[in-house]
């Protein structure tokens, strides 16, 4: 599984081929998200992973990056193509956004 920074992912941000997906709980959600994120708790990972499209990378990111590192490891178990963000959002510099 790749990894990547929260430097690295705010410069590729705007590309199409990524789709970047957010494990945490609700309550740490509500702080704000990363412009363009889904919301997908861990624990629904396994039950929801057939919602996302193999055909683009998935970047997980959660607080500090341990939770999103496991659901990488799954999505990737299941034919994905995965990277974690290392650091999560403890990291993140870029804007945020509040889930809909």
């Amino acid at each position: 599984m790749k990894e990547i920074s929260t430097e690295e992912l705010l410069n590729k941000i705007d590309e199409l081929a990524h789709v970047i997906i957010d494990v945490r709980e609700d309550e740490e959600v509500a702080e704000g998200m990363i412009p363009g994120a889904v919301h997908m708790r861990l624990a629904t990972v396994p039950e929801r992973l057939s919602e996302l499209n193999k055909d683009k990378e998935l970047i997980f990111v959660c607080r500090s990056g341990r939770r999103s590192e496991k659901a990488a490891e799954y999505a990737e178990s299941h034919g994905y193509t995965c990277t974690n963000v290392v650091g999560g959002m403890l990291a993140w510099q870029g804007s945020t956004v509040n889930p809909e």
